[in-house]
């Protein structure tokens, strides 16, 4: 093993058990497994979705190792700054089909967004903001701590404040208590020290119906597993949080019919690709699950929006409008915890950044002049002034 990491230019403690390992340094392991068997082509599927940026450099350099020293390396990524980082010809695939293939000298990142799409998109990094955030606090977190599923600290003493019309990123390396911190946020975790106020409101811990009541919206990470229910229609999964209550709620009885008009209008107004309300949530890609989610959860003028991973797995026509909403949300007032693992979304979309290490926050940054390499220093357990 030592001779093989030794010949990759890879450092890794062959004595160490896979556990003590970072994600990065088990990242290694499986590289070196791979060489070790003997193969020749390596094949990487979003190999820096949970690595620092750190690591992700470190990665890349490892790859061209292998490509100079006679490896066929094939990466399967929807970041293109990694793209052109790494590799030496891009295949760009739309739909299920290749569209083309290029040299990546003769790439640009604006070229590779367009075939990706179909169109031309916009790659700025940060939009003009036409409101500024307001200066009332609508979300503070007063030294939260919660366990994980595991029964170990997941949250450990978060403080945490967000006011209107402002967005605010959480960033960090998957594992480090995001999760854990928008489920206890929303009401699905009970904390275990702690308040969560929305206003001067403060929440009953571990109550989704009072997150609810205090307005506040929940994009889970896990769409089909937590965020809808895949084998229910549009119309019934639009009406999750709204069918105790009139319109929907007539009595005892639900009115299917105009759960159905409801269903059609946020179908239109957020372009769902879909037959009809009748159409089951299973049938639905990521980028309209996606918008189906957002659609429902904006329904009563929440105060306080919790987006977890809203972009993971989607593509780049799919991201663009899926940020436009949370930009839209920002300037009519809404408070939005955005909690991304892309430090491209974060610093595209975030007036702060926080980040997360091991349940606690470690930084703060202006997203106006913070840098990846700051960024990724604080996720990988480095402190901020």
């Amino acid at each position: 093993v030592r001779e093989v990491s030794e010949a990759l230019q890879m450092q890794v403690d062959p004595d160490a058990r896979i556990w003590q390992l970072s994600v990065g340094e088990q990242q290694r392991v499986e590289i070196i497994k791979a060489v070790f068997r003997g193969s020749r082509v390596l094949i990487l599927d979003e190999p820096t979705a949970v690595l620092t940026p750190q690591e992700a450099t470190q990665l890349f350099k490892t790859l061209r190792f292998m490509a100079t020293e006679g490896h066929s390396v094939i990466v399967i990524t929807h970041k293109l700054h990694e793209v052109m980082a790494v590799a030496d010809r891009i295949t760009v695939l739309r739909g299920g089909r290749s569209v083309e293939t290029v040299a990546t000298t003769d790439a640009t990142l604006r070229s590779l967004a367009a075939l990706m799409v179909g169109r031309e998109v916009d790659l700025a990094r940060a939009h003009e903001r036409e409101h500024k955030p307001g200066d009332e606090v609508v979300l503070e977190l007063g030294a939260v701590s919660a366990h994980g599923d595991r029964g170990g600290e997941a949250l450990r003493g978060v403080s945490l404040r967000l006011r209107s019309g402002e967005i605010v990123a959480v960033a960090g390396v998957a594992g480090n208590g995001q999760r854990e911190l928008a489920e206890t946020i929303s009401g699905m975790r009970m904390p275990s020290a702690g308040t969560i106020r929305v206003g001067a409101r403060v929440l009953r811990p571990g109550d989704p119906r009072d997150a609810i009541r205090a307005a506040i919206a929940h994009i889970p990470e896990d769409r089909l597993g937590t965020g809808l229910a895949p084998s229910l229609s549009i119309a019934r999964n639009a009406s999750l949080k709204t069918y105790r209550s009139p319109p929907i709620a007539r009595g005892p009885f639900l009115a299917m019919r105009r759960m159905s008009e409801l269903a059609r209008e946020l179908i239109r107004r957020y372009d769902v690709k879909a037959p009809g309300p009748e159409t089951p949530a299973r049938n639905l890609s990521g980028g309209n699950l996606q918008k189906l989610m957002l659609g429902r959860e904006f329904q009563g003028k929440p105060r306080v929006l919790i987006a977890a991973q809203p972009t993971r797995g989607l593509d780049v026509m799919a991201i663009e409008t899926v940020h436009a909403y949370l930009r839209e949300a920002a300037s009519e007032g809404m408070a939005v915890l955005l909690i991304s693992e892309d430090l491209d979304e974060v610093l595209a979309l975030a007036d702060r950044v926080t980040v997360m290490y091991e349940g606690a926050i470690v930084g703060e940054l202006d997203a106006g002049v913070a840098t990846v390499e700051e960024i990724g220093f604080l996720m990988a357990g480095g402190h901020g002034p």
